[in-house]
């Protein structure tokens, strides 16, 4: 962190501010642990009594928690109080879903678009790692590390955006919808065609962004989200189907 100048008596206002920051940019995420005070204090050419002050200011603002023993954490603010009421009202309401992935594909479309136009080259060295960790995953068996790997792939792709918003909604919006990706990808996984275009559907989005085509993103983007769209609906009917069958053969024994 860069080292901060303010007068003595609104110091604390101004590294409560810095640490504000980079929890709105994603540089300290939801559980993130802050570095020791010594530390911390040392980065930011302040005394560690301003800086015990910024981090109480930012405590009773419910940014940062302390436990005992424990060290302070960033907490789950930003993203609590949309997941979740959206995640009880998803369980009651199928029909949500449908909404939700209209939703979802307007975000990440317009999120690929700007990151294709603003992605910095440390946004694309770290998108192309992060998608090198998703192509070796498809390769596994390994279905939740392949699910951790997608998500950051398209959570990674919402901060390349370099809007403060969309990276937040993006990150709350994957913890709402993770037990779909989860039972998608499964689902997906058991059909090695389905599979490819998975693979080649997040290749085009990739190659689009790191070749700041916007455009060509956005559409990569809302191409994949339909064929989401349509696979989930898919697995959604043959689970019907096998209940069904079940139900018939359970009543054929009786």
């Amino acid at each position: 962190m860069s080292k901060i100048r303010a007068p003595a008596s609104r110091l604390s206002d101004t590294v409560a501010a810095e640490i504000e920051k980079r929890i709105l940019e994603g540089s300290l995420k939801p559980g993130d642990r802050l570095p020791a005070e010594r530390v911390l204090a040392l980065d930011l050419g302040v005394s560690r009594p301003s800086l015990r002050e910024a981090i109480q200011k930012l405590v009773s603002k419910g940014w940062l928690s302390t436990r005992h023993g424990g060290g302070t954490h960033v907490t789950d603010r930003l993203e609590a109080h949309f997941v979740d009421p959206w995640q009880d009202m998803l369980k009651g309401h199928p029909l949500l879903h449908r909404d939700l992935l209209e939703f979802r594909q307007m975000l990440e479309s317009q999120a690929a678009a700007l990151a294709a136009e603003r992605a910095t080259d440390v946004d694309i060295d770290r998108l192309d790692k992060v998608y090198s960790a998703l192509e070796a995953t498809y390769a596994s068996d390994d279905m939740a590390a392949c699910i951790d790997a997608d998500v950051e792939f398209h959570q990674t792709i919402a901060e390349s955006a370099h809007n403060v918003l969309i990276g937040h909604l993006s990150a709350s919006l994957m913890r709402v919808i993770h037990g779909h990706v989860s039972g998608n990808l499964e689902h997906l996984h058991a059909r090695p065609e389905r599979w490819d275009q998975l693979q080649a559907q997040h290749q085009a989005i990739w190659q689009a962004i790191r070749e700041h085509r916007p455009q060509e993103a956005a559409q990569a983007a809302r191409v994949h989200i339909e064929f989401v769209r349509e696979s989930m609906e898919n697995s959604s009917r043959e689970e019907e189907r096998r209940q069904s069958a079940l139900r018939r053969l359970g009543e054929t024994l009786s």
